[in-house]
């Protein structure tokens, strides 16, 4: 049965907020989205495409903290026998220099992927010094205040020191405790072979460039718009030390002396105490197309706001801020993805998409899974691969001001209350059982998996969606909830279960060394990479100043142009 449309007040990311929501829940029906992607995937299996629809581009981006044996974080430089930070091509840091990041090169296979991201880990705890491990949870380990976690630094070029200021500013604009969370990147693409074919498919005349282009985002804006079932299938943060949220509990209730948690939350780190940003809450960053993309993103970092200003530039002597704008540079826009393109060197990200578009998607709605000794499942990234093609396939409108409140208010719901027993959603103006809309989904991607599975021995896709068909009819199941199952049954805090798993994860990395020639390797890419940073920094002519001045934003273009 369908809801009458009602205005009510419901709790919003930002504080109360007018949405249409009406009173009575209804089943998730048929609609354009997934009988469009229904149909153009029927048209892609005649054409003969399906297969080109496995040699897509798959890669990751995982952080962990690093900490010393007694959980606390670690206060040492990032490893030297890791190589530099700056300019290593797979091991760097984050926001702090505790927090590391392992970045995989791209790969046509999934399993390639995983094997990359768990040979980096290997390669780590060989090179770690005894005392540290890292932290296996996307929530922080016990934060005595903002100092324990020290800001990343890449050395004395200007590029390095460009990367410190920033993270300094952000410390002044928001604080370091959200910047101690981890979470896990997917990038993806599809195949340059794709879009030609899929163009002619569906009876396009666009140009290819701006056919790539604009399903890209048609794919983002359908992310926006059912993204949650991420967090939800996935998340596996419902639980943190009391400490992360420095007094501010009242929303939280006490789950031991030291952990607060919400009892059907999925992903605290995806809710308003983590990723999401409250300060970003005007920011009105468009996803129409690409052209008004980049206008509305250079926007934001070209107009001065009131509250940077008052901080200002410099502290004495010493810059804390690249500026007093809304955003210092791009990547201070949190978004649960991004469309990308890969950067030349002192290149804007704004000004390479708007030269050569979109080339990849950035997925950033994953927690670290706690339970995998590298933080990622292999079956978690099937289904969304699966998932990123049921999004670029199916019909993607523009996103209007009244569906944009009911995306905010579902991305929150479900970080908070995903697994709260018969939740609804805002889904076209109307309620929707969350379950429901889920299986829905899931329903979905049914056929792309067997497109995937197509030639394999092993139908790894549709054992990995059924897998997470198996667990959605029983939400006690899901990762989150076994977070909090066992915190019971063992009767352990958040933290001394987590650093239980930090010592298991350990011992799995170090009882299975890498091969001595891919050691080798590792090991050669880490002198490399420091001797290119110290190339750097004898490598600059001008000083900082002139520096930042030259990076400064350039006149925003206009919509349209190019």
């Amino acid at each position: 049965m369908r809801g009458t449309l009602t205005q009510q007040t419901v709790p919003h990311r930002y504080g109360a907020a007018i949405l249409p929501f009406p009173r009575l829940p209804t089943l998730c029906t048929e609609a354009p989205m997934y009988r469009l992607a229904e149909e153009r995937i029927a048209k892609l299996v005649r054409a003969g495409l399906g297969s080109r629809l496995r040699t897509g581009k798959r890669g990751l981006e995982k952080e962990s903290l690093r900490i010393t044996r007694d959980g606390s974080i670690a206060q040492t430089p990032h490893p030297a026998a890791w190589g530099s930070a700056l300019t290593h091509p797979y091991v760097t840091t984050d926001y702090s220099e505790a927090l590391t990041e392992f970045i995989t090169p791209a790969f046509n296979r999934t399993e390639d992927v995983m094997r990359f991201l768990h040979e980096l880990h290997q390669f780590a705890y060989e090179m770690l010094t005894p005392e540290e491990l890292l932290w296996p949870s996307s929530m922080p380990c016990a934060l005595k205040d903002d100092r324990t976690l020290p800001i990343a630094e890449y050395g004395s070029s200007n590029i390095g020191r460009m990367k410190h200021v920033y993270r300094v500013g952000l410390d002044y604009r928001y604080g370091r405790r959200m910047q101690a969370i981890a979470g896990v990147h997917f990038n993806y693409s599809l195949p340059l072979d794709f879009w030609p074919g899929y163009r002619e498919v569906i009876g396009s005349t666009q140009p290819v460039r701006k056919f790539v282009d604009d399903h890209y985002f048609g794919l983002i804006r359908n992310f926006r718009r059912i993204g949650w079932i991420v967090p939800l299938l996935f998340g596996n943060s419902p639980v943190v030390c009391s400490s992360f949220l420095g007094g501010r509990t009242t929303r939280f209730k006490p789950f031991d002396a030291c952990s607060h948690y919400l009892p059907y939350a999925t992903s605290l780190r995806m809710s308003d105490i983590g990723y999401k940003n409250k300060n970003q809450a005007a920011l009105d960053i468009a996803y129409d197309d690409l052209d008004n993309y980049v206008l509305s993103l250079s926007r934001a970092i070209a107009t001065p706001y009131p509250e940077y200003e008052v901080i200002g530039l410099y502290d004495g002597e010493k810059r804390i801020q690249l500026n007093t704008n809304i955003l210092q540079i791009e990547n201070e826009f949190y978004s649960y993805m991004r469309p990308k393109r890969t950067t030349r060197p002192g290149e804007r990200p704004t000004a390479a998409l708007r030269e050569r578009g979109v080339e990849y998607v950035e997925m950033r709605a994953l927690d670290v899974y706690s339970f995998a000794p590298s933080g990622v499942a292999e079956e978690h990234l099937r289904v969304l691969e699966a998932f990123l093609i049921f999004c670029l396939l199916a019909d993607s409108p523009q996103i209007s001001a009244s569906e944009q409140w009911g995306i905010e208010y579902n991305e929150l719901t479900v970080a908070m209350r995903g697994r709260e027993p018969g939740l609804v959603l805002i889904k076209d103006g109307e309620r929707v059982g969350v379950k429901e809309w889920a299986e829905d989904i899931l329903a979905g991607l049914e056929p792309i998996c067997d497109i995937l599975d197509e030639g394999s021995d092993t139908p790894h896709y549709r054992q990995a969606l059924r897998q997470q068909r198996e667990l959605l009819a029983e939400p006690d199941a899901l990762p989150s909830a076994r977070i909090l199952r066992e915190l019971r049954e063992r009767r352990m805090t958040f933290f001394d279960y987590t650093l239980e798993l930090a010592y298991a994860h350990e011992a799995h990395f170090r009882s299975n060394p890498l091969r001595p020639g891919l050691r080798d390797y590792f090991k050669g890419l880490a002198e490399e990479s420091l001797a290119e940073q110290r190339a750097l920094e004898r490598s600059d002519e001008i000083d900082f100043a002139t520096y930042l001045a030259q990076q400064a934003m350039p006149a925003l273009p206009e919509a349209g142009e190019h």
